[in-house]
């Protein structure tokens, strides 16, 4: 269920048609992003090209391009990123 809250404008892919049961994204200004505490996942060790999250939104998460931490932040639900996570952890996002 999207986070409501003012000036967030959630959106799905235009592939996912009438389907309900899709990850929704929004935007979510930097100024918004700046307070936040982000980091990135222990496997990317040095490496600054990664993706990073942050948490201290209520039911939703914050995540980032590492190599751009003022530009845009996107703001996924809290049980979609999870959904996320556990396909990536169960190889269902194999590597290319």
């Amino acid at each position: 269920m999207p986070v409501p809250g003012p000036g967030i404008n959630w959106r799905k892919s235009s592939y996912s048609g009438a389907q309900s049961n899709c990850v929704e994204v929004a935007g979510l200004m930097p100024v918004h992003g700046s307070g936040l505490d982000w980091h990135k996942s222990s496997h990317s060790g040095a490496q600054s090209e990664c993706v990073e999250m942050a948490s201290g939104v209520s039911g939703a998460v914050p995540v980032r391009d590492s190599k751009d931490p003022d530009g845009p932040v996107l703001l996924f639900p809290a049980d979609a990123w999870t959904s996320f996570l556990v396909g990536v952890k169960g190889g269902e996002f194999p590597a290319g």
